[in-house]
């Protein structure tokens, strides 16, 4: 079995087995890249990353185009620079938390590929949004649409929250059982707590 092979397998044991769309195929093309576009400059070669995938020093691809095509982050390389090295990366990711289980965790959620809800991925996104969906869902939860300074608190961190987020597409909902994080902390709070119009 090639190393494409084996990536792709592993791939569906994580994901299971759904179909991508055209229009699934069209979104991923839009906004994420090729495993071999990402190391267009770099001594490594997409066999590389590859390897380094599988042996846990870089995330699975976050999707396969139906033609079977892996497609990642276009940054999927740059918290290694960071890092010192992809063999550095594990430890370096892990320290970023300050609760050394919590890092252990978001390690091996990061690993998946399936951080497909940040534009970037890094301990630093990671965290700034599990801030925000804590600080929104604390505000619906004593909810208070009458008050302008409540409103104005609940769309500041959506609107944060917005911009850290891709659109996502239809296979995410497939894979992840339902509604995402964009469905329930985003379109369903603008569309229940509407801005208030100014007069």
């Amino acid at each position: 079995m090639t190393l494409r092979e084996q990536v792709l397998a592993r791939y569906v044991e994580v994901n299971g087995s759904h179909p991508m769309t055209p229009e699934d195929d069209a979104y991923v093309s839009t906004y994420f890249s090729t495993v071999e576009s990402v190391v267009s400059g770099r001594s490594l070669t997409a066999d590389d990353v590859r390897s380094s995938m599988l042996a846990g020093l870089v995330p699975l691809p976050s999707y396969l185009r139906s033609d079977g095509t892996e497609m990642v982050h276009a940054d999927l390389l740059s918290l290694g620079d960071t890092a010192g090295g992809l063999s550095l990366l594990p430890d370096w990711f892990r320290a970023q938390f300050d609760d050394e289980a919590v890092g252990k965790e978001e390690w091996s959620s990061y690993l998946s590929g399936q951080y497909v809800c940040l534009w970037t991925v890094s301990p630093r996104t990671i965290q700034r949004k599990d801030v925000l969906t804590e600080r929104i869902s604390a505000l619906l939860a004593s909810p208070q649409a009458e008050s302008a300074a409540w409103l104005a608190s609940l769309h500041e961190a959506v609107d944060e929250l917005d911009e850290l987020e891709p659109p996502f597409t239809a296979y995410d909902r497939l894979r992840f059982g339902g509604p995402v994080s964009r469905d329930t902390m985003i379109t369903a709070v603008r569309r229940d707590y509407p801005r208030p119009v100014d007069s």
